[in-house]
């Protein structure tokens, strides 16, 4: 990972040319046309916005900010001002530089004491210190955070990654632990049965990743432990902001089991809450759907046969102190050991539409029915009137099974749980799906392939090393809170504030390859465009609702193709159930928010970054750093490629928010290429005897290099602790594409791990439709964009011009034609491309062509739904049985690009 401890600060300078490659004089093409913002003098300021509108409580936030090539070294302050001027707190750091090492990626933090402004103005000047700061003392057995509002003590080893939250010199929470269930047998008949052990955290590594003087991060690694028995690895970070009374986890786990003998029956974070109020001063909240909150006392004085007083009622009902038993009535006061104490409470939300509340007096008496609704927020409080702690987890009933439990409430040490995998929902059953029907031999695999379209192979459909991130929050707070305060904590649990900046400015900095503009509705033309991307955006959003795509391993991602018959999508046949990134819908998500700025696109977008990173990826074992083809599990299919998990899919999320656990998905792929002497992808189609060789290694072109780019192009700008190596391979593989006589269009090189090189290469034609389609258009325009090497940028142009071209002119250049190509529409981005760069508008011209009158969408599609009801469907649904995600992703990422690089051309 990059330094990030220090603050560093950039200031405007005049722009730097492109950068050279050694060996390679600057040059430029006879007629080049920019497609992003180059050399330009960066803005002195730039206007931010919250994501989804001013927030109603401010827990700190963090952001990115692009800045265009050479404008801004790295060594110069930023300032922040709310609207009406008032000068904020901020704290800045890198996190992405151009090749000539001035900023292109600026990261910001505002305190959670800041004032919560409509917006915020950021300056390239000096700004103010805060009234608080974090402070992070470090000692042999302890991390000690103190936010001015919280000190929070962090262990260094044990179980207990908090050992207290304490505010004003009372200890709110303590002992702070992660927890799971293991169940090693599943029954199939009735019931699931099996004996269960529990697990607790063990730390192994605590490393402070920033200090502050606005933000701190710390980082704690280690397993789950019993009795030498070691499960379930996990990445823990604790995020800190000034002023806050919060503590922010992300916690990430990975699966390190084969999933067909042992089973997750329970997975959770657990932490005490010291009780020292009156059982009737003692109070549990929880929310239920939208600002739904469940109020109650652990002795309750309403509803009683005799009346304490409306005075005392009232007080208990707000959380206040109540008045002393001597002034109520003395029928009440006299027999209140009669009254049950409530120490137990549990919210349990076992399905994405339906959770139940229920509480017993303590353990081994029986449960009593509190309510029920449909979607809690996931938030809880425990305490009482001289504190509590409020617990909270985000997308709580979008990836159900989930739980929140209250135990002991009525004694001296409370407990709250929130579990991420409920113990109430029974094991979590991650083995494979069928019995691979006979499908021994690669021909037999194959023939499956060409009936399920699912590439089966015994053994693969594992989910060992495959993890989730989960985000959860827990409040400090002095006193049990008014309703409408709790209410806003659970909001900012369900969604935390997020600053952004704007897509104005987030186009003219040249960001991610120049490859997109800000909406645009001026013409008809662009307006019917326009009209089509929210068409199919929404349509997806409201599919996740109507088709309930929920639930813990699932939820972020969306189904790959519809079946017209059933009237549902396809998620029990082969590869076409879940989409795992096929064809890029991440690609289409991103740049469909970074041009419009919709909230609920960034949303859909990071859940989906969230899933596709850490769920089909996997980060453990012999497969770490491929991802899983899509299919009926997430893990299920047996082509594990660089495609799925190439790093292309994450950047753009973490370079708008600086998120660290993405920035380690990232820096796990830049080895990756290791990964081709563990699993060869053209095994069953192979005729001949095959031993990877680590010199001569066969790498595809298209979505292997691509992959592999990504990984690299991200750890260089980043700085990262491989910069060095990846930056070697990244400009050598490039060269080396450059210098083959028919560059992309070769297929496929020789490659050596060593040396980072592509073997000489001869004159051959090998062209995929899918070569392009994972990312490579993007990261290509991203390379041409940073480095002056102008054999790779003719060779990528050649590709761009020749895919979409007629046999003829495919001949004439490269000594043979491509062949029968499909996915014309989501290629006409490429020849877009290639029309901005050389400046060529029949090119343009063509590339609207290819984008209306080819493949894909056009205007003899539908563009409507169709409305079912029962008994034709289950549930009510809006259906489009026309729209695939396939066509969907290449008709979104064409339209937002040709707009950018073509619009003048739109007919």
């Amino acid at each position: 990972m990059p330094d990030i401890s220090r603050r560093t600060f950039v200031r405007g300078l005049a722009a730097a040319p492109l950068l050279s490659v050694p060996g390679n004089p600057p040059t430029s093409l006879a007629t080049p046309v920019r497609t992003a913002a180059l050399a330009e003098p960066a803005p002195d300021t730039v206007t931010l916005n919250w994501l989804e509108g001013k927030p109603g409580t401010n827990v700190g936030s963090t952001w990115g900010v692009p800045w265009p090539k050479g404008a801004v070294p790295a060594d110069s302050p930023f300032s922040l001002a709310a609207a009406d001027g008032t000068a904020v707190p901020v704290q800045s750091w890198p996190i992405g530089y151009w090749p000539d090492g001035s900023l292109k990626w600026s990261a910001h933090a505002l305190p959670a004491d800041a004032p919560v402004s409509d917006s915020y103005t950021l300056s390239r000047s000096a700004g103010v210190a805060g009234t608080s700061a974090v402070a992070v003392t470090e000692l042999r057995e302890t991390v000690t955070v103190n936010t001015g509002v919280v000190i929070v003590t962090i262990g260094r080893r044990g179980s207990a990654l908090i050992r207290s939250i304490t505010r004003g010199g009372t200890e709110i929470a303590n002992d702070l632990e992660l927890v799971s269930l293991r169940q090693t047998t599943i029954e199939d008949d009735d019931e699931r049965r099996g004996s269960r052990e529990k697990l607790t955290s063990s730390i192994k590594k605590v490393t402070v990743e920033q200090r502050g003087p606005v933000r701190a991060v710390v980082r704690i690694e280690g397993d789950h432990r019993r009795r030498g028995r070691s499960w379930l690895p996990f990445i823990v970070r604790l995020y800190f902001y000034a002023g806050a009374e919060h503590v922010r986890v992300v916690h990430t786990f990975l699966f390190d089991s084969e999933g067909q003998k042992e089973f997750i029956a329970g997975l959770g974070v657990r932490v005490g809450v010291p009780m020292r109020d009156e059982l009737y001063d003692r109070h549990v909240r929880l929310s239920g759907d939208g600002d739904g909150l469940l109020r109650e006392a652990v002795k309750g004085i309403t509803g009683l046969r005799r009346d304490p007083g409306a005075t005392v009622r009232a007080a208990q009902i707000a959380g206040e102190k109540l008045p002393d038993p001597a002034t109520w009535d003395q029928r009440v006061t006299t027999r209140l050991q009669y009254i049950p104490a409530w120490g137990d409470y549990t919210l349990s939300q076992l399905s994405s539409s339906g959770y139940t509340i229920q509480k017993r007096t303590k353990a081994g008496y029986g449960w009593v029915g509190v309510d029920a609704g449909q979607r809690a927020s996931g938030f809880g409080y425990v305490g009482g009137v001289s504190g509590g702690l409020g617990f909270g987890m985000r997308d709580f009933w979008q990836k159900y099974p989930a739980q929140l439990d209250i135990r002991g409430a009525d004694t001296d040490r409370a407990t709250a749980t929130i579990w991420m995998w409920s113990p109430d929902a029974g094991p979590m059953d991650t083995r494979f799906y069928h019995d691979g029907m006979g499908q021994d031999t690669y021909p037999e695999q194959l023939e499956g392939l060409n009936i399920t379209y699912e590439d089966y192979e015994p053994g693969f459909g594992t989910p060992y090393g495959v993890a989730r991130t989960t985000e959860l929050m827990f409040f400090a707070l002095a006193a049990t809170p008014p309703a409408e305060r709790l209410a806003a904590l659970a909001r900012t649990v369900v969604a935390p504030p997020q600053v952004v900046a704007p897509p104005a400015h987030l186009a003219a900095s040249g960001a991610f390859g120049g490859l997109f503009s800000p909406v645009d509705r001026s013409t008809p033309a662009r307006a019917k465009v326009e009209d089509r991307l929210d068409f199919l955006f929404d349509y997806y959003r409201d599919q996740t609702e109507q088709r309930h795509w929920y639930g813990f391993w699932n939820y972020g991602d969306v189904m790959h193709t519809p079946d017209v018959d059933r009237h549902v999508w396809r998620y029990d046949v082969g590869g076409y159930a879940w989409d795992n990134s096929e064809l890029s819908p991440d690609l289409w998500l991103w740049f469909a928010y970074l041009r419009s700025g919709r909230a609920d696109i960034f949303r859909f977008a990071e859940a989906m970054t969230r899933h596709t990173g850490e769920v089909d990826v996997y980060h453990l074992g012999k497969w770490a750093g491929l991802g899983t083809r899509h299919g009926v599990q997430h893990w299920a299919d047996s082509a594990k490629q660089q495609r799925i998990s190439t790093a292309v899919y994450r950047r753009i999320f973490y370079f708008l928010t600086a998120d660290e656990r993405v920035g380690d998905l990232m820096h796990e792929l830049v080895d990756s290429d290791r990964t081709f002497l563990a699993l060869d992808p053209l095994r069953k189609i192979r005729t001949e005897p095959y031993t990877p060789d680590p010199h001569a290694l066969s790498i595809g072109l298209g979505t292997d290099w691509s992959g592999l780019a990504a990984a690299w192009l991200t750890e260089w700008e980043r700085r990262g602790p491989k910069a060095a190596v990846a930056e070697k391979k990244l400009l050598a593989t490039m060269r080396n594409i450059g210098r083959m006589p028919n560059g992309f269009v070769t297929g496929s090189g020789l490659y050596d791990i060593d040396t980072g090189e592509f073997a000489v290469a001869e004159k051959v034609v090998s062209v995929s439709h899918l070569s392009a389609m994972f990312g490579q258009v993007e990261i290509c325009a991203e390379l041409i964009g940073l480095v002056d090497l102008p054999e790779f940028e003719k060779a990528w142009l050649q590709y761009c011009r020749l895919y979409n071209a007629t046999r003829a002119e495919q001949t004439a250049e490269c000594g043979a034609h491509f062949g029968t190509l499909i996915l014309k529409q989501g290629h006409s981005r490429l020849t877009a491309y290639a029309a901005a760069r050389l400046g060529d508008a029949t090119l343009a011209a063509r590339a609207w062509t290819e984008f209306t009158a080819t493949d894909g969408y056009t205007d003899a599609s539908p563009w409507q739904t169709t409305h079912l009801t029962g008994p034709l469907v289950l549930n009510t649904v809006d259906e489009a049985p026309w729209v695939d995600t396939n066509t969907t992703a290449l008709y979104g990422l064409a339209a937002i690009q040709n707009l950018a690089l073509a619009a003048s051309a739109l007919p």
